[in-house]
C-alpha cells in the first residue's frame, strides 16, 4: 500500500479549543491536497468548513460542472487600467476570453478588479450559452468569499460582484475551488497571461 493509499483512511484532526478558523482552513485545505478519508474539527466550524470546501453537510459530492473555467486578472501601474482573464475549458475544447476596464472604483482595487470581472465574464458565458453548472477556479479567495457570504462586502464594487453572482447563480450552478497562484497550474497561468495581456502587461 503507498502513501496516497494509506491517507485515504486518515482523519485529518485539529479537536484543539480554542482553534481559529484559519487553523481550521488549512486543516481542510490539506485534507483535500492529501486525500484524507475526513477532517475532525470542533462542532462549531463544521458548517463553515463544509461550505468552504464546497459541501453541504450530511451530501454527497457534487456532480460535475459542464464548464471549468480558470479566472485571473492582472492590474497595469502605468495606465490605472485592469484587465481580466478566462479561460474555459468545456470538454477537449478551451476558449480563451480576455477584457481591459478602467472603472475608476474597481481600479482601486488593482488586480482584484480583473479577478472580480473575469469571475463575472465566466458565469455570463456559462448563462448565455445554455450550461447547467460551471465551476470557477481561482487563486485569491475573495472570488468565492464574497459571493458565498464569507466575506463582507463592504465596498460597492463588491456589492455589485456579490448581486451578479446571486443573479446568475438563478440560472447556473456555480461552484468556486481554489489554486495557488503561481504555482505552474498550467491553466490558471494561462489564465494570468490573457489578464496581463487585456492590461497590457508585459514581461
Amino acid at each position: 500500500m503507498n502513501t496516497a493509499e494509506i491517507l485515504k483512511h486518515v482523519d485529518h484532526t485539529l479537536l484543539l479549543q480554542p482553534s481559529t478558523w484559519e487553523e481550521i482552513k488549512q486543516i481542510c485545505d490539506d485534507a483535500i491536497k492529501y486525500g484524507t478519508a475526513s477532517v475532525c474539527i470542533p462542532p462549531c466550524y463544521v458548517k463553515q468548513a463544509a461550505e468552504y470546501m464546497g459541501w453541504t453537510a450530511n451530501s454527497e459530492p457534487e456532480e460535475e460542472c459542464d464548464l471549468v473555467a480558470y479566472v485571473d486578472g492582472s492590474y497595469n501601474i502605468a495606465t490605472g487600467e485592469y484587465g481580466s482573464g478566462v479561460i474555459i475549458i468545456d470538454g477537449t475544447e478551451e476558449i480563451c476570453l480576455k477584457e481591459k476596464g478602467n472603472d475608476p472604483g474597481m481600479a482601486v482595487m488593482r488586480n482584484v478588479a480583473g479577478e472580480i470581472a473575469a469571475s463575472e465574464m465566466a458565469m455570463k458565458y456559462a448563462v448565455e450559452h445554455g450550461y447547467g453548472s460551471i465551476e470557477i477556479v481561482h487563486d485569491y479567495q475573495g472570488i468565492a468569499s464574497w459571493c458565498l457570504g464569507e466575506w463582507k462586502t463592504n465596498k460597492e464594487e463588491t456589492r455589485r460582484y456579490k448581486m451578479a453572482y446571486d443573479t446568475y447563480k438563478k440560472d447556473v450552478r456555480i461552484k468556486f475551488t481554489k489554486v495557488k497562484g503561481h504555482s505552474g497550474d498550467k491553466y490558471n497561468d494561462i489564465a494570468d497571461m490573457l489578464a496581463k495581456q487585456a492590461a497590457g502587461v508585459t514581461g
